[in-house]
């Protein structure tokens, strides 16, 4: 079994923003015995806030809900109110750009998985297996923004697995350019989401802000920190963003073209040997094996593989030449859980690690 470096003494208590919402819910399922956390407060919205979580919340994941969580109080929004060391945000983005910095003011360190400060230029976009070194931004946003706390924040869940495969390829053979097709998930719009009769037997070719999201945020994650900023990667990315009438698990074609020559078993060995640094290898929430590579011709699918790795692993098939760019294959990640709320407490176990979190 994997040793931590830095295990806490003692469970390190927790708030969920945005507790009783699709993501919330996600992020309360993990949370259920986690070893490093300890869930203190969920929070809601003014309906939902003093009834307990089983009342204020239609549980719509097929694990029974928490006996503990359906037995809490919904609480307000209010950072005093609250007696925990870290705050996961599942917040919609109109609230987050309000109800975040509150938090951070306060002392929290807030792990997000909401979209309104991931641009910011003092704000770590982090996958652990991608950038752990941009956690160091967290100092340059604590002296800028005069807070005692912070925000991290987890990158949108389409773009999850492709930027996790795009850094094993950056690494061994330098990338130039890419087409991504992404076919997402219905849970990704959250609940209730999309009517039933727009979605059932069809496919929505327009996901508004999905495209500019998945365009930009690769580019900040697999860029270089240099003297407190970020320096974008040099990738030219074109991205056409699909809905498509599946549950969870978002599937992404990518074409890319690489920097170097390679051959089918190098590119190959080069996803399948993919590890994640050292300080993020052995945290609670990393999966064995950050990539999986399938050889099957018609993997991988949402219903088969979604899964792999507790919905932690990228999930890698149908690679093979490319005659515009050189290389393609299909990418499936989970959307709700390495894609959100998964991310965002792998995250936390990141910054517990590196001290950032006591």
């Amino acid at each position: 079994m994997p040793t931590f470096a830095i295990k806490p003494d003692k469970p390190i208590p927790v708030a969920v923003l945005g507790a009783t919402g699709a993501v919330g819910q996600r992020f309360v399922q993990l949370l259920d015995g986690h070893p490093w956390f300890q869930p203190v407060a969920l929070a809601g919205s003014e309906r939902a806030i003093g009834q307990t979580y089983a009342q204020a919340c239609r549980w719509l994941l097929p694990t029974p809900m928490p006996a503990w969580a359906a037995e809490m109080i919904v609480v307000p929004h209010d950072p005093e109110a609250i007696e925990a060391r870290i705050a996961f945000s599942a917040l919609p983005a109109s609230a987050a750009f309000e109800l975040e910095p509150a938090f951070a003011r306060s002392g929290f360190a807030v792990c997000s998985n909401a979209s309104a400060f991931r641009n910011a230029a003092d704000v770590p976009l982090v996958l652990p297996e991608v950038n752990p070194d941009h956690t160091s931004l967290i100092e340059t946003q604590r002296r800028q923004r005069g807070w005692k706390g912070f925000i991290v924040t987890n990158p949108n869940c389409t773009l999850t697995g492709l930027t996790i495969v795009l850094k094993a390829l950056l690494d061994r053979f330098g990338v130039e350019r890419l087409l991504v097709v992404s076919m997402q998930a219905v849970s990704g719009a959250g609940y209730p989401g999309i009517a039933s009769l727009d979605i059932l037997g069809n496919v929505i070719p327009f996901i508004d802000g999905e495209e500019d999201k998945i365009e930009s945020e690769p580019r900040k994650i697999l860029g270089s920190l240099q003297e407190g900023t970020i320096q974008p990667a040099n990738l030219q990315i074109s991205a056409h963003a699909n809905r498509v009438p599946v549950l969870d698990g978002h599937l992404v074609c990518l074409s890319v073209q690489l920097s170097q020559e390679a051959r089918l078993e190098d590119v190959a060995q080069a996803l399948s040997s993919f590890q994640a640094p050292s300080i993020s290898r052995h945290l609670p929430s990393a999966p064995e094996t950050p990539i999986r590579l399938m050889e099957k011709p018609d993997r991988p699918q949402p219903r088969l593989d979604l899964m792999s790795g507790n919905g932690m692993t990228t999930v890698v098939g149908r690679l093979r030449p490319d005659p515009l760019l050189g290389w393609k294959m299909a990418i499936l990640s989970h959307n709700t859980i390495r894609g959100a709320a998964g991310a965002s407490i792998y995250n936390a176990e990141l910054l517990v690690q590196q001290g950032y979190i006591a």
